[in-house]
């Protein structure tokens, strides 16, 4: 039988077991409030790069659980989570992060958080970049914020996305099968990877985070390699079409269920990695 998901309480990688109580004791109580903070935490690598940030530092965009997260910036600078460190005692990490840090403290305030996986399309005029947020339910509606870029000047509603501001992999698959995309406009940029098969991998990594298993924005498992690689076929489109349409839903049972399949579930090699 499968699991209930419950978006209240810790996941694998949200827990905050063992982090010092203080230094998330003046996290606020609203839902922005709560985010806004964890954008001053993480530094995407091509930013710590101009920095000097020593080489070793860069295997922190590896870490999995939020609390090893934790642990590495009170490691560079021991103050509160709620203090903007300066960018060189950030940690090196990704949009995934963001959105974890994020989740995790929204839950330890009592929201219903998840991350998801997908494309923006408000970073760059007709495409979708591969990027991840949260959601928090605000007792009406999941609300999506992009933890990352709050305060920017981004042609978005950052702190509640728009429809189609942001597509979870599953969307923009359903997009993209009903020609409303070009799968050759959505991908990761300043690199080749692009297409349909990106949308799939983001599709089935979402799957995994409305799970609560946030994996590692590169983390490959079931069939995704071998459909980065071309070489799956109608099949494994069709298992994506229901996996898009089981998220769609957000009915959890069905979710949960789904995630059992032998291609969808993520192995217990990733789930037991403590960094």
């Amino acid at each position: 039988m499968a699991p209930v998901i419950d978006y209240l309480s810790p996941g694998i990688f949200t827990s905050l077991e063992g982090v010092d109580p203080r230094v998330i004791e003046p996290v606020p109580d609203d839902p922005v409030g709560i985010c806004t903070p964890a954008r001053h935490l993480v530094i995407q690598p091509y930013d710590a790069r101009p920095l000097g940030v020593p080489a070793e530092r860069f295997e922190e965009n590896q870490i999995r659980p939020v609390s090893a997260i934790i642990g590495k910036l009170l490691a560079l600078d021991p103050a509160p989570v709620t203090v903007a460190r300066e960018p060189g005692k950030r940690v090196v990490g990704t949009c995934r992060d963001f959105s974890l840090l994020s989740c995790a403290l929204l839950r330890h305030r009592g929201f219903a958080a998840r991350v998801r996986c997908g494309f923006g399309t408000y970073f760059e005029p007709g495409q979708g970049l591969d990027h991840w947020v949260t959601e928090y339910h605000d007792g009406t509606r999941w609300v999506r914020i992009d933890t990352e870029h709050l305060g920017k000047d981004l042609p978005a509603t950052l702190h509640d996305l728009r429809p189609g501001e942001f597509l979870t992999g599953g969307e923009a698959w359903l997009a993209y099968r009903r020609g409303e995309i070009d799968a050759s406009t959505f991908g990761v940029p300043g690199t080749e990877n692009w297409g349909p098969a990106e949308i799939q991998g983001n599709a089935v990594r979402d799957l995994a985070a409305l799970n609560n298993v946030e994996t590692l924005p590169w983390d490959e498992w079931g069939r995704m390699t071998e459909a980065y690689d071309g070489k799956t076929g109608p099949d494994y489109d069709a298992l994506l079409d229901e996996l898009a349409e089981v998220c769609a839903s957000d009915n959890p049972a069905a979710i949960s269920a789904l995630y059992l399949h032998e291609d969808l579930r993520v192995p217990g090699t990733f789930l037991h990695t403590a960094t």
